[in-house]
């Protein structure tokens, strides 16, 4: 990681005021209390924070990912299997210095990395604790867990700050971001982000079956074929890399608001999870794409 300085931690902030963190770009002046669409605030809000085996098998290893689960999102998913804390907030406030303890904390424990879970709305708060952790001989990589919907601006600042992007990429179309997350360019966004993330730390570099470095991929299938799967693998394959690490999840199910959707009610087949793969023309090829499935 990089040094992390005073100046660099107040260019931080003051993209605080007017609020342009994502792409939404607000505008709110949150150094004085204002919220925006995000609901996020100043101080950094923790919803719990500990080691999770429950991740890719390259992040828990053999005393799990030090993973911290922040409040709110700047994404707004009717289906979010974790909206009690992206959606309603359910978490505590705390200072730079608690949250850097807590990075401290994971990392006496064992912990192979720190997992910064839907950093998004707090990349400000977050580098200083990561500045005062640095101090504190903090040394795993920093895994920054998203959704995708990501500022390319931000991300050039966060350049040599972060080990691991671990973005989602939902769909492989607009429409589809717009009726489910509530943003009308999801996909031209989380394009462009994909490449920023991937031009900075490379493909996946796992070491004694530990990941130390790159970009990790995360595509959840959706039922309906709403993930649009073969789009979202294409442009992997084609734009990023052939040697992208892609985590090919199947285990959604209805949550939050998924009810109002006739098209989400319900779980995938695995049919349909067969499908997914089936349909993207370099599956067969072991050495191209690397996935696992979470149950």
């Amino acid at each position: 990681m990089k040094k992390i300085t005073k100046e660099l931690i107040a260019q931080f902030y003051r993209m605080l005021s007017p609020c342009r963190l994502c792409p939404r770009e607000c505008g709110v002046d949150r150094l004085n209390g204002e919220t925006g669409n995000c609901n996020a605030g100043l101080k950094p809000k923790v919803s719990s924070y500990h080691q999770h085996f429950g991740e890719e098998y390259c992040l828990v290893g053999r005393f799990g990912s030090g993973t911290i689960f922040f409040t709110h999102c700047n994404l707004h998913c009717v289906y979010c299997q974790n909206y009690d804390i992206s959606q309603h907030g359910i978490g505590r406030e705390i200072t730079a210095e608690r949250l850097a303890e807590m990075m401290i904390e994971l990392q006496e424990l064992g912990c192979h990395n720190i997992n910064l879970v839907t950093p998004t709305p707090w990349v400000p708060q977050i580098v200083e604790a990561l500045g005062i952790a640095q101090e504190n001989n903090l040394t795993v990589p920093v895994v920054y867990n998203c959704g995708g919907y990501e500022s390319v601006e931000i991300l050039r600042m966060l350049e040599g700050i972060i080990d691991i992007y671990m973005p989602d990429v939902k769909y492989g179309d607009n429409e589809k971001g717009k009726k489910y997350s509530g943003v009308h360019d999801y996909w031209d966004v989380v394009k462009k982000a994909l490449k920023e993330m991937h031009r900075q730390v490379g493909d996946l570099v796992i070491e004694d079956g530990i990941a130390r470095k790159g970009l990790l991929i995360r595509h959840l299938v959706l039922p309906n074929g709403l993930s649009d799967t073969k789009n979202c693998l294409e442009f992997i394959a084609n734009e990023i890399s052939k040697d992208s690490f892609v985590n090919v999840m199947d285990q959604y199910y209805p949550a939050y608001n998924a009810s109002r959707y006739p098209e989400l009610n319900r779980r995938i087949t695995p049919r349909e999870y067969m499908s997914a793969l089936e349909n993207y023309p370099f599956t067969r090829n072991p050495n191209i794409f690397q996935w696992i499935i979470l149950k």
